[in-house]
């Protein structure tokens, strides 16, 4: 049985984002039909922030379709790299934003429709310039090939203050080494949707990974 859910506020902030679950799924999707019931499922396994990456015609169609029929979740944007997708990813009810870069217009532009951002940074300069645009939750992006946590251990003593996300690479069986770090507020990973579990409508394989995700347990809350 799934733990009783606290109510999430009407402004969510990046860190209600990233300590709701150990998790967040980096979703693709290229069917609409696919969206509610892969909600539902990751929903059903405890895993309620979703990011839905704009890697394909139907994303939006598809955080709108979750956003309208799935109260119980939170889509989510990913791969914002314009200032625009801000605009359309709110529009089409996203309720939090990830980017794999950052610039200081994405996070402007972020902020002007109240969409909380989770901004990719790989370098010490790009934590600060996010930093000095009042961002302290990122996206450490591509994780592995960045520097796994051996790089977010080296950061923890700079940026003592910033929360991060390792997303790129992470899966089951690496996530928990991430998640023991004290930086680290939650993961991002592909390997709650696989794309044969989708095509095929196994829907019921999802919400096991989902559940099975939302039991790691993460050292910095």
């Amino acid at each position: 049985m799934n733990a009783v859910r606290q109510p999430l506020p009407a402004n969510l902030t990046a860190l209600d984002v990233m300590t709701d679950a150990p998790v967040i799924p980096v979703i693709v999707l290229n069917d609409v039909a696919h969206a509610v019931p892969l909600a539902r499922a990751l929903v059903a396994g405890g895993i309620r922030m979703l990011e839905v990456t704009l890697r394909t015609p139907q994303a939006l169609a598809c955080i709108e379709a979750i956003a309208r029929e799935v109260p119980d979740a939170v889509a989510g944007a990913g791969t914002l790299r314009r200032p625009e997708d801000a605009q359309a990813a709110a529009n089409a009810g996203a309720r939090f934003a990830v980017s794999p870069g950052y610039t200081s217009a994405l996070g402007a532009a972020c902020r002007a429709v109240h969409l909380p951002l989770l901004p990719g940074v790989a370098t010490g300069s790009e934590i600060m310039m996010a930093m000095a645009d009042g961002i302290t939750e990122m996206k450490f992006f591509p994780a592995l090939q960045a520097g796994g946590t051996a790089m977010l251990k080296a950061w923890h003593g700079p940026f003592f203050d910033v929360r991060f996300c390792p997303t790129g690479g992470i899966s089951t069986s690496n996530a928990p080494e991430f998640l023991a770090l004290p930086n680290v507020a939650c993961v991002g990973g592909s390997w709650l949707t696989p794309a044969d579990a989708v095509l095929a409508g196994d829907w019921a394989r999802i919400e096991s990974l989902a559940r099975e995700a939302s039991q790691f347990r993460t050292r910095s809350k």
